[in-house]
């Protein structure tokens, strides 16, 4: 995943879906920078996917 630093990722969880540039990631949080909403922390045990945004 680390590869994915700096990148814009999509971020699925069961309630919804994130589009943001990846800044970090740990072993509990994923944490994305976005235009509309500014910044976003994930925990990674409500992530179903995470993957390079494909406009």
């Amino acid at each position: 995943m680390t590869e994915l630093i700096g990148k814009i990722v999509e971020v699925g969880t069961g309630e919804t879906t994130y589009i943001g540039k990846l800044v970090e990631l740990n072993e509990n949080e994923v944490y994305l920078e976005s235009d509309s909403a500014g910044w976003i922390t994930i925990a990674v045990d409500k992530i179903a996917y995470l993957r390079e945004y494909e406009a």
